[in-house]
Order: C-alpha cells, then structure tokens, then sequence
C-alpha cells in the first residue's frame, strides 16, 4: 500500500510537469512565430527605406544638375556680341580697293569685355556683296571636312588673278609752278 500511496502522490506532480513541459514548447514555437513575423515586417521596411533612400538621392542629384545647368544658361545668355559693319575705300592714283569692315565685341550684360575686333573683306568691283560670308571671332565655326575647303579659298579662286598695277602716271596737265603754289 505503500507505493500506492507514493504514485496518487506523484502522479500529480508528474502530470503538472508534463503540461508545463507541452505550453512550453508550445508558447515558444507561437514566440518563434511571432519573432518570424516581426523580422519579415523589419525586411520590408529596410528595403522600403533602402530604395526611398536610392530614389531620393537620385532626385536630388538631378535636381542639382538641372539646377546648376538653368544657372549656366541664365549666366550665358548674358553674354551677347555686338557688331557693326561699314564699308571702306581706298583710293590711290594706281588702284582703288573697296572693303567691307565687320567689327565686334563681346559684351557681359552691359560691360564690354573686349575692343572691337575687325575684320576687313576685300571686295572686287562688280562683287556682290550677299556673297561674302562674315565670320566673327566669337563664335565657334566648324572646320571643313577632309574634302571641304575653307570659304575663304572659295572666295579667292571666285576673285580671280589680280589686276597688274598701273605705272604712276604723270599729270603732264598741270604746269610745274602750280603744284607747289603760284610764284
């Protein structure tokens, strides 16, 4: 009777454990469950922040960029040449040369950053003016391909051979006394 007595007495306390021992288990697969979760919803987040942050980054530096590119062309489009152009003849008793004078200067806003710069066009008589093609200092010309020539060179050979000066003539008309005054 005896050992009886000891099982009724530890088979409650053998009970107890083994349901302490099952809602263990049991409350930490539900902890391990939960822990699960909350790092899959911290992953989203990270890469949430992580790709917001990439975007933003990108924003600004495009920001930048066209703000600072709107700055340069505000700060180039005070800058502006201003040209002027005349014609010129030359006369002597052997030639006479016509030439068209193109001058220019560069100015920012309403300062002048350089002197006139000139540059003279010679023209035949009977040339036609339309013909000529002006090109200033302060702009960016292209350079002729490999097979293309320079306007200049086409203009020459458009000119033709140059006229063999005249000998000085003399003006046998005038009396000697009259060019140096009368006597």
């Amino acid at each position: 009777m005896h050992l009886d007595a000891l099982l009724w007495l530890f088979l409650p306390i053998l009970v107890a454990g083994g349901s302490a021992l099952l809602s263990y288990c049991v409350m930490q697969a539900k902890m391990e469950v939960a822990l699960s979760k909350e790092r899959e919803s911290l992953a989203e987040a990270r890469a949430t922040i992580t790709s917001q942050k990439v975007t933003m980054e990108e924003r600004v530096r495009a920001t930048e960029e066209s703000v600072k590119r709107a700055a340069l062309d505000e700060f180039l489009k005070d800058f502006r040449v201003e040209e002027r152009s005349y014609m010129r003849e030359v006369k002597s008793l052997a030639s006479a040369k016509r030439s068209m004078v193109m001058q220019e200067r560069l100015f920012f806003r309403n300062i002048p950053l350089s002197n006139w710069v000139e540059h003279e066009m010679v023209v035949e008589e009977g040339m036609d003016l339309n013909r000529l093609e002006p090109t200033s200092m302060f702009t960016t010309g292209s350079l002729p391909s490999g097979g293309e020539r320079l306007p200049v060179s086409k203009l020459l050979d458009n000119a033709g051979p140059a006229r063999p000066a005249a000998p000085p003539r003399s003006n046998s008309l005038m009396p000697a006394h009259a060019a140096f005054g009368a006597q």
